[in-house]
């Protein structure tokens, strides 16, 4: 009996390809959000630093050109942070839309390798009824002969 073929073979290799290509880009998608999360992280502790600096300075007394400064670095921190979270937002939103995309892909994967498996599963019923024809003419076959004989 010929071997099994699944006429999908081609259509599952490139579904499955696909599944590899979208969950090496949601995995770049994601080292890129958490490199982001670790520069807000950076830029906040940078900011709390400066803050902090800035209210040790008060206390012990500075200009009014030297506060205008250090205000005017937390307001532009502050502007870099926001962006900086907007960014974050963008790329988590991409992140996303990849898994979405990558869940997709996998059901389609996962579709026809039940297919795939279904078709194996009866393709090997049909090889055990034709192996049991084959053994039930075989021994139909020995009983007549044995019955013919003197």
């Amino acid at each position: 009996m010929k071997k099994f073929q699944f006429n999908l073979d081609n259509v599952l290799d490139y579904k499955q390809q696909v599944l590899e290509n979208l969950q090496n880009e949601h995995s770049v998608l994601l080292q890129r959000v958490r490199r982001q999360e670790e520069l807000i992280a950076g830029l906040e502790a940078d900011y709390a630093a400066l803050n902090q600096e800035f209210r040790q300075a008060e206390r012990e007394g500075i200009t009014i050109a030297d506060a205008r400064a250090y205000e005017m670095g937390l307001r532009a921190q502050e502007k870099t942070i926001q962006a900086e979270y907007r960014r974050l937002e963008q790329l988590q939103a991409e992140a996303e839309r990849k898994r979405e995309q990558v869940v997709a892909a996998r059901q389609e994967t996962a579709a026809l390798e039940k297919l795939k498996d279904k078709k194996l599963e009866d393709y090997r019923k049909m090889v055990q009824k034709g192996e049991e024809q084959f053994i039930d003419e075989l021994v139909s076959t020995v009983r007549v002969m044995n019955a013919g004989a003197p």
